[in-house]
């Protein structure tokens, strides 16, 4: 192998590297803040993310934390989704009215002599 392609491999390695440590660290943050789904759901995200990215995989520098930051972004975007959800069922079951349901235990006084 040449002292060029020795370099450029060595260069990915570091690449690949950098990139594994970004997506761990950014996977078992999401994991301890909002759970193991969220943190599958995420990973998929930053997966998607870095394939959006313009420069090629073999570039010899990439990104990563702006990968990072695009994955966080679709992460806020689904939390406020589910809690926006979440309020909105909220009121709608706090604004109905509920009739109370009366005991099978109870008589009714018209039915007793």
């Amino acid at each position: 192998m040449t002292q060029s392609g020795s370099f450029s491999n060595s260069l990915y390695t570091d690449q690949l590297h950098l990139a594994e440590r970004e997506l761990s660290a950014f996977i078992a943050a999401v994991k301890v803040s909002y759970g193991p789904e969220e943190a599958e759901l995420s990973a998929g995200d930053w997966i998607e993310e870095a394939e959006l990215m313009d420069s090629s995989p073999r570039s010899e520098v990439r990104n990563w934390r702006a990968i990072t930051i695009a994955a966080s972004a679709r992460l806020a975007n689904r939390l406020n989704v589910a809690l926006h959800c979440q309020r909105s069922l909220d009121t709608s079951i706090t604004g109905t009215q509920i009739s109370p349901i009366p005991s099978s235990n109870s008589f009714d006084s018209t039915l007793v002599p």
